[in-house]
This record gives C-alpha cells, sequence and structure tokens, in this order.
C-alpha cells in the first residue's frame, strides 16, 4: 500500500494525515501545528509563546555556507574556539613584542619605578659629570698657560699636565661605561618584576641584585678591558703602518679602522645582554656571555635597528635640552664678567660648568634608566621567543609565587607546581576565566 504524499489525506481507511492524530481522551491535536503542504516559509516559523527568532534570509533567499543567517549572535566559526588575547597584567603583554611595546613599556617602568631606576641612573651620572667638570676646569686653567709659553723647555713642562688630563678624561669616560654596564644589570629586577606590575622601590631593587654584583663587576671588568685592548690594538697598528708607509699607509688604516667599528659594534649587540642574564638567570660571568651570545642568534639585526633609532631618539632629546642650557651659560658668562680679564672668565667658566654640569647629570639619568629598560625589555623579549618565558609568567601570575623575588628567575620554578594548574585554567585565559568544557 503506498503511503500518502506530504499534505495530502489518506484514502479511506488509511491512517490520520500528521498533525490529526486522535489523541486519548478526545484531547486537541498537539499545539495547533500547520497541516502538510502549508509549512511556513525559512524564517518564519513560529515560537511557542513567542516572536519568532530567526531573521528572515539575505536579499535572494539563498544561504551561503560559512556566514551565519540574519540574527544569529556573531561567533567564531564551527569547532573553533574564540580568540583570546594575552593577558597584560603589567607594562607589556605576555608574549612576543613589537617595536612600540618596547618603547611604551620602558616609558611604563621608569613611571612606575622613578625612585629606584632614576635615583640610582642620578647617581652614577652625577658621579662622572662631578669628575668630567673638574677636568674639564683643570683643561681650561692649564691652556691659559700656553699663552706664557717662550721655550721648547717650557711647552714641555706645560705638555706634561696636558697628557695627565687627557688621559683622566679617558679613565673617567672608561669609569662611566664600567659603572653603567653594572647598572644596567641592576636596572633589569624593576623592569622584570614591573612586567608582572610589581613595583620596586630602590633600597629592594639593590637588596635584589646584591647577590649578583661581584659577578656584574666580573662581566663589567671583562667587556671594558677587551674594548680597551681593541682600541690599543687598533691604534697600535695605524701607528706601524704610518711608520713603516708613510701617507700611504692611509689606504689600509682607514678600511682598518672602518672594519674594528663594524666588529665592535657586532660584538657589543651580541654580549650587551650578560648583565641581565647574570642577574635573571643567576649565571657566572662566562655562562652570561655565552648565554647573551645565544640568546641574540638570528637576531641581530632587529636588537640593531632597536638600538639605533634608541640612541637617536636618546641623542636628540639631549641636544635639544642643552641648546636652552648653552644660551643660559653664555647669557650668565655676559652678566656677571661683561668686561672679562682671567679671574672673571674662570669664575664665569666654573659657575657655567656646574650649570651645564647639573643639567647634564639629570638628562643623562632619564636617558641613561630609558635605555636600560630597552635592554631589559629586549632581553625579556627575546627569552618569551626562544624559551617560552611568557608561559613562565603566566604561570607566577595565575599562582601568585615569589612575589619578592625577580621573574624568570630560575628559583620561580618549584618542582611540586604543576602546570596548568589543578583547577584547569588554560594557560591563554585571563585570570577568572575557565574554558568550556
Amino acid at each position: 500500500m503506498s503511503q500518502p504524499e506530504h499534505g495530502q489525506n489518506p484514502p479511506p481507511g488509511g491512517q490520520p494525515a500528521w498533525g490529526n492524530q486522535p489523541q486519548g481522551g478526545n484531547q486537541p491535536p498537539w499545539g495547533s501545528q500547520p497541516q502538510g503542504g502549508n509549512q511556513p516559509q525559512w524564517g518564519g516559523q513560529p515560537q511557542w509563546g513567542g516572536p519568532q527568532a530567526w531573521a528572515a534570509p539575505q536579499a535572494g533567499g539563498q544561504y551561503r555556507p560559512g556566514q551565519p543567517p540574519g540574527g544569529w549572535p556573531p561567533g567564531p566559526p564551527y569547532g573553533q574556539p574564540f580568540y583570546v588575547a594575552p593577558p597584560k597584567p603589567g607594562i607589556i603583554p605576555l608574549r612576543p613584542l613589537q617595536f612600540g611595546e618596547i618603547l611604551d613599556g620602558s616609558f611604563q617602568t621608569i613611571r612606575r619605578n622613578a625612585a629606584s631606576m632614576f635615583g640610582s641612573a642620578l647617581i652614577v651620572q652625577v658621579l662622572g659629570a662631578v669628575l668630567i667638570g673638574i677636568v674639564t676646569v683643570g683643561m681650561v686653567q692649564l691652556s691659559t698657560t700656553f699663552e706664557s709659553v717662550s721655550s721648547e723647555a717650557d711647552f714641555a713642562d706645560a705638555m706634561g699636565p696636558f697628557f695627565a688630563f687627557m688621559a683622566g678624561t679617558l679613565g673617567v669616560s672608561v669609569l662611566i661605561g664600567f659603572l653603567g654596564s653594572v647598572l644596567q644589570g641592576v636596572l633589569v629586577v624593576p623592569v622584570s618584576r614591573s612586567v608582572l606590575n610589581r613595583r620596586t622601590g630602590f633600597k629592594q631593587m639593590w637588596k635584589l641584585a646584591g647577590p649578583r654584583i661581584i659577578p656584574l663587576l666580573g662581566v663589567a671588568a671583562l667587556l671594558t678591558l677587551g674594548g680597551l685592548l681593541a682600541v690599543a690594538a687598533v691604534i697600535g697598528i695605524a701607528i706601524l703602518l704610518f711608520t713603516a708607509m708613510g701617507p700611504a699607509a692611509l689606504l689600509i688604516v682607514l678600511p682598518l679602522g672602518l672594519g674594528a667599528v663594524v666588529a665592535f659594534v657586532w660584538i657589543g649587540l651580541k654580549l650587551m645582554l650578560a648583565p641581565a642574564v647574570i642577574v635573571v638567570e643567576r649565571t657566572g660571568v662566562y655562562d652570561g656571555l655565552l648565554r647573551s651570545w645565544k640568546l641574540t642568534r638570528n637576531n641581530w639585526w632587529r636588537i640593531f635597528g632597536i638600538t639605533l633609532v634608541v640612541a637617536i631618539m636618546v641623542g636628540i632629546i639631549a641636544q635639544i635640552v642643552q641648546i636652552p642650557v648653552s644660551l643660559v651659560s653664555a647669557a650668565i658668562g655676559g652678566v656677571v664678567a661683561p668686561h672679562p680679564d682671567a679671574e672673571s672668565m674662570t669664575s664665569t667658566l666654573v659657575l657655567t660648568t656646574v650649570i651645564s654640569t647639573a643639567i647634564g647629570a639629570l638628562v643623562g639619568s632619564v636617558t641613561f634608566a630609558f635605555q636600560a629598560s630597552v635592554s631589559s625589555l629586549i632581553y625579556m623579549d627575546l627569552r618569551m621567543r626562544r624559551d617560552g618565558l611568557d608561559v613562565e609568567l603566566m604561570r607566577l601570575m595565575e599562582t601568585g609565587s615569589d612575589p619578592e623575588g625577580i621573574p624568570g628567575g630560575p628559583s620561580n620554578a618549584p618542582a611540586n607546581t604543576a602546570w596548568p594548574p589543578s583547577e584547569g585554567q588554560f594557560p591563554s585565559a585571563p585570570p577568572g576565566q575557565q574554558p568550556q568544557a
């Protein structure tokens, strides 16, 4: 017996139509469903006790795969999870960084930890500025003695102190570079703690970095000594070539000097992260240098570009600040000594040197703290790219362990801590959001 078509009444003696089944107790048919053949169009389905929920299809009445009909809530394609942005508990998001995020994180670090970063950099800059100021005043006073030179013997006597002051200037520059290398390792402490929004005071910073001072002094001494030996070797080779070949040696000395500068920059950038490695990862001098060399592998040009742009920015800012300082110093000199003589010139020079030195120390402390922050964030970025440090930082953020330590160090991963946490938290989900079961 053939089945009736949908929407047609069955032949006599057959089954009743769908929707008109006899109900027990002579109950009315289930709902008030429309008969077959009179179904509403797509988008007009009746709802029990309420208006329709599906909207009509787009113009043309065609449903395109991959696009939900109008009225459906927006969401990801079927079977794909929602995108959850990496958390940003502190100055940077916990993922590999972009150039703008490194600059922004550096500014935020200085703003949040002004006492520790700006104060420490100011101490070093003031010490260097005072020494340079003393050497400058001595050089100016020594230059006045050349006016009374009348013989070769007097000239030789005057050149002795002159070379001594020149050596003093070089020594002060080397000392500032040495202390700057040590301070760069110390300033990585507030930067790494700011990644997890942990503020660091002046005393706390030096307390955390204190056990690593001796390795920092060692790596700073090694880098400084290596740089001095390299410069001395190039100068010595140039002197020998000029002695043997005369002016023709210039054809060899110029490429040699250019190659030495390129090699110095390349090696310097390869080893620039050693102070940060020594403090955060608690390594020795040799291991810190080797670790910095490995971290910068295949990233040298990126590091060079960031460092060069930051150096240009810092140089422009310093020059902009020094221009009004120079104008003020010249105005003070004209007011204090309108008719200059030897004594008034010396007093004016001392006054203007003190003013320019103080301003230079303030500007230098800010720029040094900013450059140290950039270097520290480059180190954190490379570790997130190579070591998965972002996952470790997420674990610290979730558990809140080691709140007084340095994030990223070896003590921040206790053996009895499982990952992911026992609560089932996704590593990529922000705190308080559990994944769907």
